[in-house]
């Protein structure tokens, strides 16, 4: 395993973290414990040494379950991440709430590295209201946390505040990835915090899985033409691990292989390890994803459940496929054999789901043409 050295912390870590967002699932839809624990004590037998969760991954079981797979001597052995629930809060009492429940449900005394989750406009004006920088010192003098970050979901302009509304953030968490070079915060943002002093902490790497998935025909042909073979999870993986910017990368893995893909990948990766010629092949590969992209959904499930029953990422993926792979017919009768109350098409345009969408996708127009799109059931 490869380690990355951080601003703040003589503490290395590992080039690869586990995001503990996307375990593998029972039919009830559950976390499968046994994999889940499995996939986590092979990554730390391995190297990896950070662990993040939050509070609603998984229906508010993730933490339980690293709670579990963290014992028999492997939480000595990784610092362990959690988050904030930020849409939770109406008062300092529940900062206090949620973190001491957090410090239950982990079995732990203090959280190494601790996030306010999910930064947007909204968000960062409810922490400004309820003081949080006078809470943050409060609870780190009480020993109940240590390092202090934030994960962020807004635009750049929102992310420099953020960043130096605080002298004392130790990290951040953004989204990046070769895809999203421009989306949020991204490299204007990953170069600017880490001027500012912050190690940078990478999530979505893979964009939901976009990165992992079949590549589309046009992709893969420029993949095809590269000095040397890798899957286009490891040129992804590399792509972040090139930049001296970025401080560990979060992967939130669903099976044991991908966690044996990921350790291999992250065995490989260092600062400036790749050639010109290879990041000039990535860009070319950027500038054909963007002519076929039709939803940037990451698949993170925020926006679930639907209150009328919308099956919110599964559309998007559906329109996604058809879309950038050319699979009109396939997808759509897939569309239709979803339960009528899961379809786009039964979207009431509450805007529930855009309030807790991180991308700040404007979903109901979207389903709109998801609904228009698959309409064509007459010419399947």
């Amino acid at each position: 395993m490869q380690y990355r050295k951080l601003k703040n912390s003589d503490w290395q870590p590992s080039a690869l973290g586990f995001g503990a967002m996307r375990f593998p699932t029972t039919d009830e839809g559950a976390i499968d414990e046994k994999r889940a624990i499995k996939m986590i004590r092979h990554a730390i037998d391995q190297g990896v040494n950070y662990i993040d969760t939050a509070w609603p991954y998984h229906d508010g079981e993730s933490e339980i379950l690293v709670k579990k797979a963290l014992q028999d001597g492997y939480r000595k052995q990784v610092k362990l991440a959690t988050k904030l629930p930020s849409w939770e809060l109406e008062t300092e009492e529940d900062m206090d709430y949620y973190l001491d429940k957090q410090l239950e449900k982990l079995g732990v005394d203090k959280i190494d590295f601790y996030l306010l989750h999910a930064l947007d406009e909204d968000h960062w004006k409810t922490y400004q209201q309820l003081n949080v920088f006078d809470w943050i010192e409060k609870v780190q003098n009480e020993g109940k946390i240590d390092k202090i970050g934030f994960s962020f979901h807004d635009d750049y302009k929102l992310f420099t505040e953020i960043v130096d509304a605080y002298q004392d953030w130790d990290f951040c968490q953004i989204q990046y990835n070769y895809l999203d070079r421009d989306f949020q915060a991204g490299e204007k943002g990953l170069e600017y915090a880490a001027d500012k002093g912050l190690d940078v902490i990478v999530m979505e790497p893979l964009k939901g899985g976009t990165l992992a998935n079949e590549q589309p025909k046009a992709v893969q042909e420029v993949w095809d033409q590269a000095d040397e073979e890798r899957t286009p999870v490891d040129w992804a993986l590399q792509w972040l691990w090139n930049r001296p910017e970025v401080s560990l990368v979060l992967s939130g893995m669903s099976n044991l292989q991908q966690v044996k893909e990921n350790i291999e990948s992250a065995d490989q990766s260092g600062i400036d390890s790749l050639t010109q010629q290879q990041l000039d092949m990535i860009d070319k590969v950027y500038e054909e994803y963007q002519k076929l992209s039709a939803v940037d959904c990451t698949g993170c499930g925020y926006c679930v459940p639907c209150p009328v029953g919308v099956a919110i990422p599964n559309n998007f993926s559906l329109y996604n496929k058809a879309k950038i792979y050319d699979e009109y017919e396939a997808t759509a009768k897939r569309y239709n054999n979803m339960e009528d109350k899961q379809k786009s098409s039964t979207c009431v345009a509450c805007g529930q789901c855009e309030e807790a969408c991180p991308q700040n996708l404007k979903v109901s127009q979207l389903l709109d043409e998801v609904t228009a799109y698959f309409a064509k059931e007459g010419e399947i």
